[in-house]
Order: C-alpha cells, then sequence, then structure tokens
C-alpha cells in the first residue's frame, strides 16, 4: 500500500503577499483543519519513523507520514498542540547547528527570519513520541560539497542529535532536496533507515528507503487538494 508523506514548513500566519516562498508558510487554522480530514478520513498520521513498517509493507492500515522540515519554533507551538490533540506524531528534521537559532540559510534570498526550536523544545517534542530526524549541520546542497563534508553534515548531525537525544537516530531529510545517489549511500553509512527528498509522490515497498518521495503541502491547498494529496496517487 503506498503512504503519503506530507511535508510541511513553518505553521504560522503567512507573511505579505510579496514575499519569498509564502507558500511555506500553513496557516494555524489550516494545518488544524487538514489533519481533522486525517482524522475523518480514518487516517492515522504518524512520524516516518513509524510510518515505515507500513511504507516496507510489514503493516497495513490507513497512515500518512507527517514531517517538518527546519525545526522551525512555529511548529512547537501551533502544530505540536494539535499532533498532540487527535493522538499523531510527527517527524522533526532539525538543522543541527541552528538549534536555538534561525533560518540562517534563508535570509540571504529575503525569506524572514524566523526561530527554530531550542533544545528545551526538541526535548519536549520527543519526550511526546515525537521523531527528532536530521536535516543535517547547516541546511547546505550537499551535492556542491566535497565527499568529507556531505558525509560530515550527513554523519555528526546525526552523532549530535543522537547524543541530545540519548537515542538512536534513524530518519533523515536532504535540504532543498538535493541528492545524488553518492549521498544516499553516504546516508546509509551514516547509520540511518530512511532518509526523504522533495520528489513528488507517495511511498511504496520498492522505493529506495534513501530517496522517498513526499507531498509538500503548501499554503494556499484547498481542502480538496489535500485530501487528493493523501487519497489519490
Amino acid at each position: 500500500m503506498a503512504v503519503p508523506i506530507l511535508a510541511y514548513h513553518q505553521i504560522a500566519v503567512p507573511p505579505s503577499h510579496t514575499a519569498p516562498f509564502r507558500s511555506m508558510v500553513v496557516h494555524p487554522a489550516a494545518f488544524h483543519r487538514q489533519m481533522e480530514w486525517l482524522k475523518r478520513l480514518g487516517i492515522q498520521g504518524l512520524s516516518l519513523r513509524d510510518a515505515m513498517p507500513y511504507i516496507r509493507g510489514e503493516k497495513t492500515g490507513k497512515v500518512a507520514a507527517i514531517t517538518f522540515d527546519d525545526s522551525y519554533a512555529n511548529v512547537y507551538e501551533n502544530a505540536l498542540p494539535v499532533l498532540q490533540e487527535l493522538g499523531f506524531t510527527a517527524t522533526n528534521f532539525v538543522v543541527v547547528n541552528q538549534i536555538g537559532g534561525s533560518n540562517v540559510w534563508d535570509t540571504p534570498i529575503g525569506v524572514a527570519k524566523a526561530a527554530c526550536m531550542s533544545v528545551e523544545q526538541l526535548l519536549r517534542w520527543h519526550s511526546l513520541g515525537h521523531e527528532v530526524g536530521s536535516h543535517t549541520l547547516d541546511h547546505v546542497h550537499l551535492p556542491q560539497l566535497p565527499m568529507e563534508e556531505a558525509r560530515r553534515q550527513i554523519t555528526h548531525s546525526r552523532e549530535l542529535l543522537e547524543d541530545l537525544l540519548d537515542e538512536g537516530v534513524s530518519s533523515f531529510c536532504f535540504p532543498y532536496g538535493d541528492e545524488t545517489p553518492l549521498d544516499r549511500v553516504l546516508t546509509y553509512e551514516a547509520g540511518y533507515s530512511a532518509a526523504t527528498t522533495t520528489r513528488r509522490g507517495r511511498a511504496r515497498p520498492d522505493n529506495d528507503p534513501f530517496g522517498l518521495p513526499r507531498a509538500t503541502v503548501r499554503r494556499n491547498d484547498s481542502w480538496l487538494h489535500f485530501v487528493k494529496k493523501c487519497v489519490v496517487g
């Protein structure tokens, strides 16, 4: 059975019409409605870690993986209470060197500064049963880096998160969706079990677990568009 992996970024009031990448900011009320639609459709929202047995075909059932890129503080503030209310779990892909920092990788292109989760917020996220995954140390374009630097970004980010959480980290997300066959190998060698891309589609048992497709949820998705991302494909 194919499993949708939903990809979110910020959960906040969207910025002005002229702001770059405004579509990546989903209003908290819209996010709440989307999660309620999953519940209404009988779809259980799961972290990528919890969804992997369904993706591999080891379990069956109506599930959707819920993922958040970049570890924004507004996800903790606005999405976490909704997930708790509905009994869902989710994965938070962390830019490790910006824990307690901000989206410094975005500000050169005009994206407004937004805070990333603090250590305390990440630890509470984890304590509530949600997954913490890696999004590299610095939100880099991995294919543009020398192999050893790409390896460091992938491997050391996992090591630091495992030290913080005192638990294994199994999920990785390629920043910008940029990856090559070598980057997938490096992710496997670093000890992860799965990695997500920005390639569109639903995850199936025959997919490379280090190149899983996702469905990006955008600010202006209608309820019908959202439901199609979850049940069609």
